[in-house]
């Protein structure tokens, strides 16, 4: 006799800047869930917050892909606390939740917490490491402490002429300007001339109330992606080309040419084996589970090692960069997310087994 499917809930959309990267990793998460193990509960959020139980799946062909459609049902959903979810006080059933969601209000901790209120297991980082790797500035003083190396930094948190002036002292031009907390490449502007910097930093200041300012390195953009618990293991790093001039959005996910992958990358065995050893040092600073990709500079002359950022909720669509050097280091696609719901549950189950109060 077969094994019951496990009822696994796909949460989808969300409030961020990121909201259409979410539907389209979700309809490739979806498509990829074997359904002789799976059965799924499709729970889409829109742009202003609220949770919609969606009827079935619903896929939407585009130019540059496939998206899950979102659409509003009537009954309200509530998560209730101990208890799971429920849609018209009906209590909705599932065994692992899998939050496919990108940026603010998905990645950064706070659908997490929701989460363990809830009682539910969950595919990804928990509470503290999703709100810690969404804030750049903040991962950064942590890896910095750990001694790892990052590329340095400025922050700042409005754009008054003091700020650009800081700014334009801090480092010579070009620069990149970023949001501290967003994903996909949203809000960041490379700047080559000072009077760039002001329109930089208030584009920066509508994503998040501090802004990043960092000196452009002539440098490879190498990517890595990390999947385990408490012994997390990296998989072959791969390479991004952009074609734009930089990795913008519009290269990741608006431009079926905006970037060449190189998969593996072309690195010398010592770079190679070295990024993978940072990744794994980076997903632990930050106390990190489940699957992570971190990405990196390598410079172009000298072969230095920077550690940009880490994604705890890297995009998961047909062209993103984590389960495709997952799959080049053997791991495809729906074992990857068989992997992904079993870490959920074996963490779910060591922390079922805390003390939360005194006996």
């Amino acid at each position: 006799m077969s094994p019951k499917p496990l009822t696994v809930c796909l949460l989808f959309g969300g409030r961020s800047g990121e909201h259409e990267v979410s539907l389209r990793s979700a309809a490739s998460v979806s498509r990829n869930l074997d359904p002789a193990r799976y059965r799924q509960v499709l729970i889409g959020i829109d742009q202003a917050g609220v949770w919609h139980l969606q009827a079935r799946a619903g896929f939407r062909r585009e130019s540059y892909g496939e998206r899950l459609e979102l659409v509003p049902a009537k009954r309200p959903l509530s998560v209730v606390p101990g208890g799971g979810l429920a849609a018209g006080g009906r209590r909705i059933a599932a065994d692992v939740v899998f939050p496919v969601l990108h940026g603010t209000f998905g990645e950064d901790g706070t659908v997490q917490g929701l989460l363990e209120v809830a009682g539910l297991p969950y595919v990804g980082a928990g509470v503290l490491a999703s709100s810690l790797a969404m804030d750049k500035d903040k991962t950064k003083e942590v890896w910095r402490q750990a001694g790892l190396p990052v590329v340095e930094s400025l922050t700042l948190r409005d754009a008054s002429p003091a700020s650009v002036e800081a700014a334009r002292a801090a480092f010579p031009l070009p620069v990149f300007v970023k949001p501290s907390a967003a994903g996909s490449s949203v809000g960041i502007r490379k700047v080559s001339t000072p009077d760039e910097l002001g329109p930089a930093l208030a584009e920066a200041l509508r994503y998040d109330t501090k802004a990043l300012v960092e000196p452009a390195v002539d440098a490879r953009e190498i990517e890595c992606s990390v999947l385990g618990n408490e012994e997390p293991q990296a998989f072959p790093p791969g390479e991004v080309v952009p074609r734009h001039e930089f990795y913008s959005y519009e290269a990741k996910y608006l431009d079926p040419q905006g970037a060449e992958l190189h998969l593996p990358a072309e690195l010398p065995v010592a770079t190679r084996d070295e990024v993978m050893r940072l990744a794994v040092a980076a997903f632990r600073a930050v106390e990190c589970s489940g699957l992570a990709r971190v990405d990196f500079f390598v410079e172009k002359g000298g072969g230095r090692i920077w550690i940009n950022e880490i994604n705890t909720l890297p995009g998961f669509t047909n062209i993103s960069m984590y389960p495709k050097m997952c799959e080049v280091g053997g791991l495809a696609y729906p074992r990857l997310l068989d992997r992904l719901l079993e870490l959920a549950l074996e963490r779910h189950r060591r922390r079922a087994g805390l003390l939360f109060s005194r006996e």
